[in-house]
C-alpha cells in the first residue's frame, strides 16, 4: 500500500504543471503580475494541487502519475470549447499523417463482413498490397502471425501499419481453388511503403454533360487532386459542374484557400480571421488569404455546390466565398456553422504531444462569422438525416461487391441507376442537375436563384457564440461509400478534420 509520504511528488508534478502554464503561455505570469490583484493565478491553481494530493495519497493504488497528467491536461481544454483538445503523441502522428494525406502502411481498406471477418474492401490502386497481389474481400486470417479472429479494425489496422520499408505478413484466405474446390490460403510478405490519402470520394460526367465530384474533406493535396479530376472531366466533355461538399466536415485552412483558387479570379478574397480582443477593444487581425492563382474554370462556369447540415469549417470556407463572389449557386440545407481556428501547438512534454486550441475565428467575405450560425443554401432542399442515412446504404452497395464502381455509385435516377420501389432518390444531387439544365448561361440562373448574402450569410450574436457550441457534426456519413478504412478518424482543427484509410 502507497504511504501518505507522496508529498515529493505530489510537489514535482505541481511544479511541472504550473511550469507548464509558464511555458505554453510565454511569460503569462509577467501579464498575470501586470494584472495587480485583478487575478492571483497561482491562488486559482490552488485546487488542482489539492486534487493532485488527494489522489497521490489517497487513491487505492499507486497512480500512474503520465495519466494523471495527461486527464489534467485534457480536462482542462474540454473546459475551453467543443474544438480545444489536448493531442496525445499517438493522436497528434495520425492527425499530421492525415493533414498531410499520406502514411506508412501497404495501402488496403479493410471492414469487417457478416460474419466478424476482417476483409480487404480496396487496395489502393499502384500500392504495396497491390504490387504484391492482394485483392478486394481477401480474408485477412492474421497478420505477423496473430489471428485476427474477434480484432477489432483498429486493432488490426495498428498491426498494418509501420515504418516504410519494413514487412508485414499478412495470412490471407481467399475463394475457391477452382481445381480442388477448397478456399485458397496465401502466405504474402508486404513491404511497406508511402501511402497517399485521397479527398476525391467520387468524380464522374452525369448525363447532360453535369460533372460530379465529391470532396470527403481538406488535405494538403485535396486542391491539387481536384484540379486533376476537374481537367479530366473537362477532356471528357464535362459543360457545367456539381461540386458536393455534403458530409465534409473540414480540413486545412490553407487548402480551402488553394481549393477557391480554382474557381475565384486571382487576388480575390477568401476569409479573414480575427482574434482575441486587445486592450483598445479592437480583435487582433492575425491573417487574410486572398487567391494567389489564376482559376482553372473557365469565367462564367455553371457551377453549383452541394451542402447540407454536416458541410462544416474549411468546407463552409470554400462555400461562402462561392457564394459571395457569386461562382456558384448553393443548394442543400444549411451547414453546420464551424466558424473557429484551431492551431496546433507542440508541446516539449509531454513529448511529441501538442494542444489544439481555438486561436480565432474566421470571417466570410461577407465580413461576418458563421460560428454556431452556418450558411443558408441559395436554393433550399432539404434531406433528413434518415434519407441520407439510406442513401448511404444505396451507394455502399452499389459498390461493395466491385470497389471498382467507386465513381459510378448508385444516387438512384440522377445516376442513371435503376429505379425500384426501395430506391432513394438523391434529391438534392437531382435538384441541381435540373437546375443547371434550366439554361446554359450561369449568369441567368445566378439572377434567378442566388440570394443576398446578408440572407445567407448572418452573423452569430456573442451571447450565441459563448452559450451554444455545438456538437461535432454527425459521423454517420463518413462511415459509408468512401470504404470502411483502416484507422479511425481523429478529430478536426485548424490542421483540422481527416478521414480514414491505411
Amino acid at each position: 500500500m502507497q504511504k501518505r509520504t507522496s508529498k515529493s511528488e505530489f510537489i514535482a508534478l505541481l511544479c511541472f504543471l504550473v511550469a507548464s502554464t509558464l511555458i505554453l503561455t510565454n511569460g503569462f505570469a509577467t501579464r498575470v503580475r501586470a494584472q495587480g490583484d485583478e487575478l492571483d493565478i497561482y491562488l486559482k491553481l490552488e485546487p488542482i494541487g489539492v486534487v493532485l494530493d488527494t489522489i497521490l495519497t489517497e487513491y487505492y493504488k499507486e497512480p500512474d502519475i503520465d495519466k494523471v497528467v495527461e486527464g489534467a491536461l485534457q480536462g482542462m481544454m474540454v473546459a475551453l470549447d467543443k474544438h480545444s483538445s489536448f493531442i496525445s503523441a499517438e493522436a497528434l502522428k495520425e492527425l499530421t499523417e492525415d493533414t498531410e494525406g499520406e502514411f506508412d502502411g501497404i495501402g488496403v481498406s479493410i471492414r469487417k463482413d457478416d460474419q466478424d471477418n476482417i476483409v480487404v474492401f480496396q487496395p489502393l490502386p499502384d500500392s504495396p498490397a497491390a504490387r504484391v497481389g492482394v485483392r478486394a474481400f481477401d480474408l485477412i486470417r492474421k497478420i505477423d502471425g496473430v489471428s485476427t479472429a474477434g480484432m477489432a479494425l483498429p486493432d488490426a489496422a495498428k498491426l498494418i501499419r509501420g515504418p516504410r520499408g519494413t514487412i508485414v505478413l499478412l495470412t490471407i484466405e481467399r475463394g475457391y481453388d477452382e481445381e480442388d474446390g477448397e478456399r485458397e490460403i496465401l502466405e504474402i510478405e508486404v513491404k511497406r511503403g508511402k501511402i497517399s490519402l485521397e479527398s476525391i470520394k467520387e468524380a464522374r460526367v452525369l448525363e447532360g454533360g453535369v460533372g460530379y465530384i465529391r470532396v470527403s474533406d481538406f488535405k494538403k493535396h485535396t486542391a491539387d487532386e481536384l484540379a486533376k479530376r476537374i481537367r479530366e472531366l473537362l477532356d471528357e466533355g464535362m459543360t457545367s459542374l456539381v461540386l458536393d461538399l455534403r458530409w465534409n466536415s473540414g480540413g486545412l485552412l490553407s487548402a480551402s484557400k488553394e481549393m477557391c483558387e480554382l474557381f475565384l479570379p486571382k487576388n480575390t478574397l477568401v476569409t479573414y480571421t480575427e482574434g482575441r480582443k486587445g486592450k483598445d477593444g479592437k480583435p487582433a487581425q492575425q491573417m487574410k488569404l486572398y487567391t494567389e492563382r489564376s482559376p482553372i474554370l473557365p469565367e462564367g462556369f455553371p457551377t453549383i455546390v452541394l451542402i447540407n447540415e454536416q458541410t462544416a469549417s474549411s468546407a463552409e470556407i470554400v462555400t461562402g466565398a462561392l457564394q459571395f463572389w457569386s461562382k456558384a449557386l448553393i443548394l442543400g440545407q444549411h451547414t453546420y456553422g464551424k466558424g473557429s481556428v484551431q492551431t496546433i501547438i507542440p508541446l516539449k512534454s509531454p513529448e511529441n504531444s501538442a494542444l489544439r486550441l481555438t486561436t480565432a475565428l474566421y470571417y466570410t467575405p461577407a465580413e461576418v462569422t458563421i460560428h454556431n450560425e452556418g450558411i443558408k443554401p441559395d436554393i433550399e432542399v432539404p434531406m433528413d438525416l434518415k434519407q441520407q442515412g439510406k442513401l448511404w446504404e444505396q451507394m455502399y452497395a452499389s459498390l461493395e461487391n466491385n470497389p471498382d464502381m467507386v465513381n459510378r455509385q448508385n444516387h438512384g435516377s440522377v445516376t442513371g441507376n435503376e429505379v425500384t420501389e426501395d430506391t432513394v432518390e438523391d434529391v438534392q444531387l437531382k435538384r441541381a442537375v435540373e437546375t443547371l439544365a434550366e439554361d446554359p448561361l450561369f449568369e441567368n440562373l445566378i439572377a434567378k436563384y442566388h440570394k443576398d448574402t446578408s440572407v445567407t450569410q448572418v452573423a452569430a450574436s456573442e451571447d450565441k457564440e459563448d452559450s451554444e457550441e455545438k456538437q461535432p457534426p454527425d459521423e454517420l456519413p463518413r462511415r459509408g461509400p468512401h470504404g470502411p478504412l483502416e484507422l479511425p478518424e481523429p478529430e478536426d482543427s485548424e490542421e483540422e478534420q481527416p478521414d480514414v484509410s491505411e
